[in-house]
């Protein structure tokens, strides 16, 4: 028996889902939101985590990020589950760390199926996913266990939004994100804003670089016509 984190804000699926993991022998835990995560996983760490990339709080990308930034649960394979098709979030998703991708609508059977063949995997001595690579070194780093990031060691003081937009920039390095696929990744409800939305926090969030040490707002970088990316 494996115990399983079921990560779903539509009751629905979450009980489609736990019903048929429980029928399997597996022990499960329903969380709705993504700010739940992190602290549930650090008071009881389960054998495998099956997170929507949809969820009020912060989003399943930014989860699984924090979850590959942390020691005690970069270990614990993820299986996201989100009703996108699109190739560019479930290639986001994989890169974040996450182990398998499954869309919705999807069988309840092929969800066991990939738990099972997950957990042998892991808890038959297969590879697990390494842990990521210190980024204590780096200019701009994140400290999970805190949801603090720090730019030359010293914390940055950002609001919640600022803190989740570069966060997602600074999960992948180099990666150019539109102005739409930030608010997406940032905002709950990204029709509520209009992508401008987006131009302000940046320009706050270099701001607040350069207070921290000059010459750091340039960090962040802008792709004329594109978005922006994080660059070391």
């Amino acid at each position: 028996m494996a115990s399983i984190f079921v990560v779903e804000d539509d009751p629905d699926i979450a009980d489609l889902i736990a019903h048929y993991l429980q029928k399997a022998g597996h022990a499960v835990k329903r969380l709705t939101s993504g700010t739940e995560v992190m602290p549930q996983l650090r008071a009881a760490p389960p054998d495998l985590v099956i997170l929507d990339l949809m969820l009020p709080g912060m989003d399943g990308l930014l989860v699984c990020q924090a979850m590959r930034a942390d020691a005690t649960t970069a270990s614990i394979p993820i299986i996201m589950l989100t009703a996108r098709g699109d190739e560019a979030d479930r290639i986001a998703g994989l890169e974040l760390g996450a182990d398998d991708y499954v869309t919705k609508p999807f069988s309840p059977r092929e969800i066991v199926a990939r738990v099972r063949a997950i957990l042998r995997r892991t808890q038959g001595g297969g590879d697990s996913p390494p842990p990521p690579a210190p980024t204590s070194t780096r200019p701009l780093h994140h400290d999970a266990t805190a949801m603090r990031i720090h730019c030359h060691g010293r914390a940055l003081d950002l609001t919640a939004h600022e803190y989740k937009l570069l966060l997602v920039l600074l999960g992948q390095p180099g990666r150019v994100f539109t102005r739409d696929q930030l608010l997406d990744r940032a905002w709950d409800d990204p029709g509520a804003v209009t992508d401008r939305t987006i131009d302000a926090h940046v320009k706050s969030i270099r701001s607040k670089l350069r207070q921290c040490q000059p010459g750091a707002e340039d960090l962040i970088q802008t792709r004329r016509g594109l978005g922006y990316l994080v660059e070391f």
